[in-house]
């Protein structure tokens, strides 16, 4: 046990270890902030893609090392993240140290929920502290809470505090400090368990002790009681392929002698909920009538089906108006200090495959991956903001209506959401489903919305192609309706590719969407601040090595074979231009043509180029050719590297964007060998619809492959997607000819 001792003047004592718990939505994260400070740390488990976050706490001259855990409502784990609660409470997960205590956070006007969860938590054994949330909300209700009745009910130390306001803060530190140099649990009974159940769980954790050495640890109490109570749960899984003999069916014949028609989880419920009446009896006063809050009123038109719905369109528009519209100088900000930085770095070596290796391989390559940091960061602050005020949970409430005919539920609104900015943010964002099938339905479908890097595509094409005209009396631009439509187009496919998947692959019933609604508060601007720093730097971390990575393999495609024939070729027609009569700056301009003309003829000689024949025969119905199946495949990494390898393929350079007027006006007259004219209506439609529907992103595959774990869903994801985006270009490409688009 840890004895309290002075700690020596100007010194900090480390007392130990503290895991933060408590239900979604009730200030957790806002008080881990209060208790820590800038003392944060965030990463990931070691092996898996859940968030980790510590920080250190200090109070009385004494530091406990506090793990901000994820928001569960029981110990009972079925996602990720319910999962690692469950091993860190257990000290089971890899390369954390044992818990000392926990610090469980409940809201002061919902304790009949937030106790289930604290009264699984107490039968660790390990001391606990509750900190008593949102008591401001309470008194508004006219709930008057007794922490002293509490925590005497209860045995363990009840806190009263508001974590947003920081009241209380104080008194709670030096509650868990004690609470951890105590280092035991105080005695007080829990719920009341049928003796026949007791006694299995007693045998079982009994028998599982003496294959130690099979499992590789002990097994708790607790642990024992979730193997027999959870059917089909994560203790089941994951112990079940180490000791089979005593798992599977001589599991189910303990749970018949239990009796109760093998339903234990129904038994857990009625005893945990007759203690928590007991308690809540004691401690807790309510008024006789539910008093109706501001939150409630807000509600009356933010649910509503009709208003709530055009409220919620109005402000998704809004917000991805301000991304692209915010965004947009920051983004070519960035363009021009990689391309000025490619420049400068070039200027000062001398050329051959090492300048082209850091100039058009990494410092490209790095800059195709910083470019979408502001539409990540943008997007990532509305979402923290819509989330901490309390918004996002109405608009994931409405957005279950649609999503739940398709075989999703409302938990998948905020992934897709932000797969429209990046898809990896959005499959990250899954981790929160607690349905297997949900959560991989969900990651296979994001990568269908239209992230911000198919945008360069559409906008090049549409700017060339599509002609300027008004509809509908002039109040509706052709242009804006087909770039509209590319983006209603991966959402219409999503439903119908959602739905099968949920029939076939992850066959299995939708469980119910169980939402709270919490209270309508100010958001905390530091919480929000922290969420979009820690999204930005995992999408850089996360995401830019791959990208890099890939940009790298494609850069050697391109620039390998380097044939000296051709550098000596337009060496002899760069050192012409010394003789030629011109003014300097048409001297400039010929030299550039010239480098643009070779960097062309040395792609045109590239693997890359040998990759773009051989498969001209397949992208001919598309009405392609192996130009623009060169392309193709050079925006594997990122599907905005194809506006830069067009430039290239025609001469005209690559550090051309969707903006380029001479990439446009190149575009319109380039011509096939028989002289007719490469680019039209439908091969610009047909190109739009195959990078809509396509996953072009080597990153967004890695990411579902490190989230699902396994190869196959990745793989999965590429054929089906290659394969709509294949089909649907062909369609487009001959319909809109045979409706004579292409004349």
């Amino acid at each position: 046990m840890l004895k309290t001792m002075e700690p020596e003047s100007g010194t900090s004592r480390s007392v130990g270890v503290v895991a933060v718990v408590g239900n979604p939505n009730v200030g957790k994260t806002t008080l881990f902030n209060a208790l820590t400070g800038l003392n944060q740390v965030t990463g990931n488990y070691p092996g898996v893609t859940v968030e980790r976050k510590s920080g250190q706490m200090k109070a009385g001259g004494c530091t406990a090392q506090l793990i901000d855990l994820p928001g569960t409502y029981s110990l009972a784990a079925r996602s990720p993240d319910e999962m690692i609660v469950v091993d860190v409470l257990l000290g089971q997960q890899s390369g954390e140290k044992p818990v000392d205590a926990v610090l469980a956070v409940v809201d002061a006007t919902n304790l009949e929920r937030n106790l289930y969860l604290v009264s699984q938590v107490k039968e660790l054994g390990k001391p606990i502290v509750i900190a008593l949330n949102m008591t401001d909300l309470a008194e508004k209700r006219q709930i008057v809470v007794d922490a002293e009745t509490l925590a005497r009910e209860i045995g363990a130390p009840v806190v009263p505090i508001c974590a947003h306001k920081r009241i209380g803060i104080d008194s709670l530190k030096q509650a868990v400090i004690e609470a951890v140099c105590r280092g035991r649990s105080d005695s007080i009974d829990g719920p009341e368990y049928p003796k026949a159940l007791l006694d299995e769980v007693a045998a079982l954790e009994k028998e599982l002790n003496a294959r130690r050495d099979t499992l590789g640890r002990p097994v708790q109490n607790m642990e024992a009681f979730r193997l027999l109570v959870d059917r089909g749960g994560y203790a089941e899984q994951r112990l079940k392929h180490r000791v089979p003999d005593l798992l599977g069916a001589p599991l189910d014949e303990r749970r018949t002698r239990v009796g109760f028609n093998g339903s234990l989880a129904a038994v857990e419920a009625r005893s945990r909920y007759a203690w928590i009446r007991r308690i809540v009896s004691a401690g807790v006063r309510k008024p006789s009538t539910r008093i109706t809050t501001t939150s409630d009123k807000i509600d009356t038109y933010l649910t509503h089906k009709v208003y709530g719905t055009l409220l919620f369109a109005l402000l998704m528009a809004t917000v991805f108006q301000a991304i692209f519209a915010w965004a947009s100088p920051i983004m070519d900000l960035v363009d021009a200090t990689f391309g000025g930085l490619g420049d400068w770095v070039g200027g000062h070596m001398s050329d051959g495959v090492l300048k082209s290796l850091i100039v058009d391989g990494i410092i490209a390559g790095v800059g195709s991956v910083v470019i979408f940091v502001p539409q990540i960061l943008i997007l990532t602050l509305f979402v923290a903001i819509l989330e901490d005020c309390g918004y996002m949970a109405r608009a994931a409430f409405l957005m279950d209506r649609l999503l739940s005919k398709c075989g999703l539920s409302g938990q998948s609104f905020i992934p897709l959401l932000s797969s429209f900015a990046c898809a990896i943010p959005g499959i990250m964002a899954t981790r929160t489903i607690a349905n297997r099938r949900d959560r991989f339905a969900t990651i296979l479908v994001a990568p269908l919305m239209s992230c911000s890097a198919r945008l360069p595509v559409y906008t090049v094409m549409i700017a060339a192609f599509i002609p300027a005209h008004k509809i509908a009396g002039g109040l509706i631009g052709l242009q804006g309706l087909t770039l509209f439509l590319m983006y209603c187009l991966g959402i219409t496919i999503a439903i119908p590719v959602a739905w099968i998947v949920k029939k076939t692959l992850l066959k299995g019933d939708t469980p119910p969407f169980l939402l709270e609604l919490p209270s309508y508060k100010l958001p905390q601007w530091g919480t929000v601040g922290r969420k979009v720093y820690t999204q930005g730097r995992e999408f850089l971390w996360r995401a830019g090595t791959i990208i890099l990575s890939i940009s790298i393999i494609v850069w050697a495609l391109s620039y390998f074979p380097h044939s000296q024939s051709i550098t000596q070729e337009f060496d002899q027609k760069r050192a012409a231009l010394e003789h030629a009569v011109m003014s300097d700056t048409e001297r400039e301009e010929a030299v550039k043509a010239i480098d643009n003309e070779e960097s062309g003829a040395h792609i045109h000689n590239s693997y890359l180029a040998a990759m773009g024949h051989a498969i001209e025969p397949a992208v001919a119905p598309l009405g392609w050719d192996w130009r623009i199946g060169m392309a193709a495949i050079s925006s594997f990494p990122a599907r905005e590297v194809v506006i830069a390898t067009m430039g290239t393929i025609f001469y005209i350079g690559g550090e051309v964007d969707e903006n380029s007027d001479n990439l446009r006006t190149v575009l319109q007259t380039v011509e096939r060998p028989d002289g007719t004219k490469l680019f039209n209506i439908p091969v610009a439609l047909s190109i739009m619809v195959f990078f809509a529907l396509c996953c072009q992103c080597g990153a967004t595959l890695a990411i579902i492959r490190r989230e699902t774990r396994s190869l196959r869903w990745p793989l999965f994801t590429f054929a089906y997607m290659t394969t709509l985006a294949y089909v649907g270009a062909m369609v487009t490409y001959h319909a809109t000819t045979w409706m004579g688009w292409g004349a």
